[in-house]
Formats: structure tokens, sequence, C-alpha cells
């Protein structure tokens, strides 16, 4: 049996996770890493790429930072998600705002520290990533729809870092970009739907509360939409291997996702819509295993 301090330093433990959401920041690392492998560099060896130092640079990097943005979007959004996500705000109480800042700052340090063994480029790059996420948490969130279009820049970001450190500008990267940030940018709408409640409590001018939810849905509806050009892109004209089908299930489930959206009046509603998005995107990242499923075994040797 743990003592009680052994207890409480556990349940420490998990709160600071919960913060950070390492869930989240586990399938960021594994989605860099396979689209490094199967998207951005098919044509190098596996032992390159896995074993490449820059390339664990980066993704460790991306990862401190993202987990640093975690923090301090957890600090600004205390009060509201009290409202919003009392039983997370429970837990995540259990440690302190001053160890989160702390934590926020040597997060931030170690990434740009890491990012000078790859280049002064990759310095920059990190530095204004880190000024961006501090930005967005501190001012531009409560800016209705440019703050959920920053969100979902923010969270694509990490992919360019290795598109821009492989140097592949295929037709086809951009494509699975335009997809992804379209997703994130309905599953942001969503979570405004979803959190209307703190939202008013906190004055924030989200577009439920300027304009309603009926303009909301409305909104989330076209951007699922537009996701269908990608999606379809991707299935007739790029060669994605048995992932097609992968972007095939996904239009099935759109459709069915804007007959759900219309229905949807409750904050129950919205939470089972924003995890079905959550979904697709954890499912498309193991979906890009499917792009060829030789490709690890013949690139071993």
């Amino acid at each position: 049996m743990l003592s009680r301090k052994n207890k409480l330093l556990l349940l420490k433990v998990l709160s600071l996770f919960s913060v950070v959401r390492g869930y989240n920041l586990l399938m960021i690392i594994l989605a860099q890493y396979l689209a490094s492998i199967y998207i951005l560099s098919p044509n190098l060896p596996l032992r390159q790429v896995v074993f490449d130092v820059n390339l664990f640079v980066i993704v460790i990097a991306s990862a401190l930072v993202i987990a640093a943005g975690y923090i301090i979007n957890n600090f600004y959004d205390a009060e509201k998600d009290l409202i919003n996500k009392p039983r997370k705000t429970m837990l995540d109480r259990l440690v302190s705002q001053r160890f989160k800042l702390s934590t926020y700052f040597i997060l931030n340090f170690l990434a740009v520290f890491a990012a000078s063994y790859v280049s002064f480029r990759a310095v920059l790059f990190f530095s204004a990533y880190i000024f961006g996420i501090w930005f967005y948490s501190h001012k531009v969130k409560k800016i209705p729809f440019f703050g959920n279009f920053v969100s979902a820049t923010l969270a694509i970001t990490p992919f360019f870092a290795v598109f821009v450190y492989y140097k592949n500008f295929e037709t086809v990267i951009f494509v699975h970009a335009m997809f992804l940030f379209l997703l994130i940018l309905a599953r942001e709408l969503i979570k405004d739907l979803e959190n209307i409640s703190g939202d008013v409590a906190q004055n924030y001018r989200t577009i439920p509360i300027i304009y309603g939810v009926n303009v909301s849905k409305f909104l989330i509806a076209i951007l699922m939409l537009l996701t269908l050009i990608p999606a379809l892109l991707l299935i007739f004209k790029f060669d994605v291997g048995y992932m097609k089908y992968y972007f095939a299930g996904c239009i099935l489930l759109f459709i069915l996702f804007l007959g759900i959206l219309f229905k949807s009046s409750t904050r129950k509603h919205f939470l089972w819509l924003h995890n079905i998005l959550k979904l697709v995107i954890v499912v498309g990242v193991f979906s890009i295993l499917l792009i060829d499923v030789d490709l690890v075994l013949n690139r071993i040797l």
C-alpha cells in the first residue's frame, strides 16, 4: 500500500500529466515520426529517419513547447474551466499555479536549448512558436473565429517543423495538411459550443455568444464540407495506398456528423461531436501506416 505522502505525489504527477495532456503529446510525437517516414521522406532508409538525431531533437522540442502551451493555456483558463470542466479542474489544482508557471518556463527553455543543437533557424522557429502560443492564450483566443483560426494553425505547426527540415514541397503534403487543418478548425468551433457557459461567465467573445448557436453550426458545416475537397483529392488524385479507405470512411462519417450537428442542442451533444472529430484525427495518425503496408519491412533491409 502507498503511504499518504506517496499517494499525494502520484496524484500530483497525474495532475501535471493532465495539464500537459500527455496522451496528446504522445500522439503528436507518433504522428511526426509516421509523417516523416511515410510522407515526407519515403525514399530514405527507415533507419536513417528513425535514428536521425536532428529529427529526434525537433520532435522533442515540439513536444516540450506544446506541453508548455497547454500549461499556459490552463493558467489563463483556470476560472473558465471551473464551470466547463469541474472534475478535471479538481485534478489540475493539485499542482499550484506557481509550480505550473515554473514548469512552463523550464519546458520552453529546454525546447529552445534543444533546438540550438539543430541550427540557429530552429531556435528562431521554436522561439516564434513559443511566443505565438503565449500570445494566443493571452490575447488572441478571445477574438471570434480569428482565435479559432490561430489555434488550428498552432496545432499543425509542429508538422511544418519536420516539413521544413526535409524540404519536401510535394503537393500531396499540402493537401494532407489542409485536411488536418480544416478538421482541427471545425473541432475548435465545436469546443466553443461545448464551453459556452464558461465563456459567457468570463466574457469571452466567441461566435456562439456573439452570433448564436445556429451561426456556429452553419460555419462548422461549411468547414466539414470543405474538408471533403482534400479528402476526395487524396482518394482520386494522389497515391496514398490503402489510406484512401480512411478518407472514404471519413466522408461517410462526416455526412452522419452533419446530421447529428444540426440536431445537437446540449453540451453533451457537442462533446460527442468533439470526440468524434478527435477520434477521426487519432485514427488518421495510425492510418498513415496504410500508405504502404510493406514500406517498413522493405526499408529495414
